[in-house]
């Protein structure tokens, strides 16, 4: 399978829409409505397969500082490819060259962005996200998502040699959450990484 990145057109609108309204429940995502992909369109990537979309993500401005890797989907037909991990890197990259200084996203499965550098945190580090839609969500307090963030440096490598862990509370280690204690983390062979990535060509 030889997938491309691209930046997503009107065109494909409807094609994101489907995807991530069929992997709401798998992905654990926020539901969008086909008007709201169209208005923010311009800030999608997508992941394309064989001419078939099997990817995609917006890189979402919360501020002039900070932005958001949003509606982040990867096709059950594609996963095991580390599509999402090269989609994450390549918004890094987008975001770095935007000027912005942080890239955060909030998930269930924090574990593939830490291999790419991000940072647990807790939420109200986060206050621009909590501001922008989480005070006005049906799971406010109760979505057991995790805040993860990357720091940027303009023209910096968007994806850091080795991957970050959990920031601690003053002197001790934030409190574990239920699904901390399933994570493991494993330190990321570099070479291998670049191999793995190798297969797929982001244009």
């Amino acid at each position: 399978m030889n997938v491309t990145l691209r930046h997503a057109t009107p065109a494909d609108a409807g094609t994101i829409f489907d995807l991530v309204s069929s992997n709401l429940e798998a992905g654990h995502l926020l539901p969008r409505t086909q008007e709201d992909i169209r208005d923010h369109i311009g800030h999608f990537v997508i992941a394309v397969a064989d001419g078939a979309v099997v990817g995609c993500a917006e890189l979402a401005r919360l501020s002039p500082s900070i932005a958001e890797v949003r509606s982040l989907v990867v096709a059950e037909s594609a996963r095991g490819r580390r599509i999402g991990s090269t989609i994450i890197a390549h918004l890094a990259t987008n975001a770095s060259i935007a000027g912005y200084a942080t890239l955060c996203a909030f998930t269930h499965d924090p574990s593939h962005f830490v291999r790419l550098g991000f940072t647990i945190v807790p939420h109200i580090w986060v206050p621009e996200k909590i501001a922008h839609d989480c005070t006005t969500c049906a799971q406010f307090r109760k979505c057991g998502q995790y805040a993860v963030r990357l720091e940027l440096r303009r023209g910096a490598a968007a994806v850091p040699e080795r991957p970050a862990a959990m920031v601690a509370y003053g002197r001790g280690v934030a409190p574990r959450r239920p699904n901390v204690e399933r994570l493991q983390l494993t330190p990321v062979d570099g070479d291998r990484d670049r191999r793995e990535e190798a297969e797929v060509v982001v244009a």
